[in-house]
C-alpha cells in the first residue's frame, strides 16, 4: 500500500474556512469520494472527499482549524486509485477534467517566506498585513495602523483584525464602525418566558454581510409591475403538455432569461464599482444568481451564461441547484461569480419589498407575488395578471433614469416574451 496525502481542492474565492465536522479518524477506511471533513465558507459548506479508497493514518487538521485550497487534511494508506478519468498517475488531477474534486500530490518544496508587504501611513511607520488582512480591515472600517500585530515582524493577521473590533464593540468604541451606536442590551426575562436560540453560521454570517452591504451600498429601490398574463398562459400550456413528465416550469426561468437579455441592453446594472468607487467594472458574461430559502439560511447559487440557455434548461438547473443548497451540497464555484440576483418570493411574496443588493454586485430584483387585478383597456376594466418587481440598485453605480428604463424594459419583455428571439 502507499501512503498518500489528500488536500483541500479549489475554493474559489473562499479564503480560511472553518473546519465544521471531522468524518473519519485514524484507523477508520474509507471509499472513493467518501467524506473525510465538512468545512463552511461564508456561504455554504462543503464536504471534503477522498480520491482515494484505503485506511486513515493521519487527519491532520482540527475542528474550528481554518484552511485554504491546497492545505494537507489528511495522509492515508490507499488501497484503490480514483478512476482514472479523474486523476492521473502522480495523483493530481487530470488536467480540464470538471470532476476532479480533490488532489492528491506530494508535499509541496519549501518556499522561503517572503517579506510581508508593508504600507506606509502618515506617520511614517509601516503596517505589515497580507492582502487577505487588508480586505478584512476595510470591510470592517478598520484602520490597520490602530491594530497590534502579533505575527513575524508584527505583521499584522486576521485574528489581530477580529480581536481589535471585539475589543472596541466590547468598550463602545465607534472604532469598528463609526457614527453607529450599539443597541442596548435588555433582560427580556424579566417581561415573560424567553429562550435564546444560536443563529447558524450561513445565517450568521449572511447577516454581517447584509449588515456590510446595507452600510457600504447607496441603496435605492425601483417599484413596477408587469402584465404577465399572455406569459402565465403560455407557461400553464407547456405545463399541461408536460404532464408529469420533465421539470416543473415555474416563473422564475422566465425571468431570469429575461433579465439576462435586459442586461446586455443596460451594461451598468452588469457591474461592479472598482475598490476605489471611482469607476465601473463592466462584465460580459450574464451569470445570475436565484435566492433559495434553507433551514440554515438564504442562499444564492448562481447560473452561468443565462443568455446561452433556454428556458427548459435554465427550469432544471434551478431546480437541481435549488435541491442541492436546501441538502448543503453546492459547490464554492457554485456559489460565485454572480453579476446579478433575482430574489423570488414566489406565493409568499406581497406587493412589492426592498431587496438588499449583493454586493459587489450593484443591482438586484425582488418578485412578488403574482396577483390579478382590474386593468382598463380602454372600454372597460378586464382581469390582467401582475407581477410586482422591486429593482434596489446602487445609486453610485446607477441613476434613477437607468434604473426606471432597465425596469420599464423588463416589464415589455415579460409582457410579450417573443421579444426574447428578436
Amino acid at each position: 500500500m502507499t501512503a498518500r496525502e489528500v488536500v483541500i481542492p479549489d475554493i474559489g474565492d473562499a479564503e480560511d474556512v472553518e473546519v465544521i465536522e471531522l468524518c473519519v479518524g485514524p484507523g477508520d477506511g474509507v471509499a472513493v469520494d467518501g467524506a473525510l471533513i465538512v468545512i463552511e465558507s461564508d456561504k455554504a459548506s462543503m464536504e471534503v472527499p477522498s480520491p482515494f479508497a484505503g485506511t486513515v493514518t493521519e487527519i491532520r487538521v482540527e475542528l474550528g482549524d481554518h484552511v485554504n485550497a491546497g492545505h494537507v487534511v489528511a495522509l492515508l494508506e490507499v488501497t484503490q486509485e480514483a478512476a482514472a478519468a479523474r486523476v492521473v498517475d502522480d495523483g493530481a488531477p487530470e488536467p480540464g477534467s470538471a470532476t476532479a474534486s480533490v488532489a492528491a500530490a506530494p508535499p509541496p518544496a519549501a518556499q522561503p517566506t517572503p517579506p510581508a508587504p508593508s504600507e506606509t501611513v502618515a506617520d511614517g511607520t509601516d503596517v505589515y498585513a497580507g492582502p487577505a488582512v487588508r480586505r478584512l480591515a476595510r470591510e470592517l472600517g478598520v484602520s490597520l495602523r490602530d491594530v497590534r500585530g502579533s505575527g513575524p515582524r508584527d505583521r499584522i493577521v486576521k485574528d489581530d483584525v477580529k480581536g481589535f473590533v471585539k475589543a472596541a464593540m466590547q468598550r463602545g468604541a465607534p472604532s469598528a464602525a463609526p457614527g453607529l451606536p450599539r443597541m442596548p442590551a435588555i433582560d427580556f426575562s424579566r417581561f415573560g418566558p424567553v429562550e435564546a436560540v444560536p443563529l447558524t453560521r450561513i445565517r450568521n454570517r449572511g447577516a454581517r454581510n447584509l449588515h456590510r452591504s446595507w452600510l457600504n451600498v447607496v441603496h435605492v429601490t425601483q417599484h413596477d409591475e408587469a402584465d404577465v398574463t399572455d406569459l402565465e398562459g403560455f407557461r400553464r400550456s407547456l405545463a399541461e403538455q408536460d404532464g408529469d413528465r420533465g421539470t416543473r416550469l415555474t416563473l422564475l426561468p422566465f425571468i431570469v432569461k429575461a433579465c439576462a437579455e435586459n442586461l446586455a441592453a443596460f451594461p451598468r446594472v452588469c457591474a461592479s464599482l472598482n475598490p476605489d468607487a471611482d469607476g465601473l467594472i463592466l462584465k460580459h458574461y450574464r451569470h445570475i444568481g436565484f435566492a433559495v430559502d434553507t433551514e440554515d439560511g438564504l442562499v444564492v447559487p448562481v447560473l452561468r451564461d443565462v443568455d446561452r440557455k433556454g428556458v427548459r434548461a435554465l427550469a432544471a438547473e434551478i431546480a437541481e441547484l435549488s435541491e442541492r443548497a436546501r441538502a448543503g451540497g453546492l459547490t464554492p464555484d457554485e456559489l460565485s461569480g454572480g453579476c446579478f440576483t433575482v430574489s423570488s418570493l414566489g406565493r409568499r411574496g406581497g406587493t412589492g419589498f426592498t431587496p438588499i443588493v449583493n454586493a459587489p454586485e450593484v443591482a438586484i430584483l425582488g418578485v412578488g407575488r403574482l396577483d390579478t387585478k382590474p386593468r382598463w383597456n380602454g372600454t372597460s376594466f378586464v382581469p390582467r395578471a401582475m407581477l410586482p418587481l422591486s429593482l434596489s440598485y446602487d445609486h453610485r453605480a446607477i441613476n434613477g433614469v437607468e434604473g426606471g428604463n432597465f425596469v420599464l424594459e423588463l416589464t415589455r419583455l415579460l409582457a410579450d416574451i417573443r421579444r426574447l428571439v428578436l
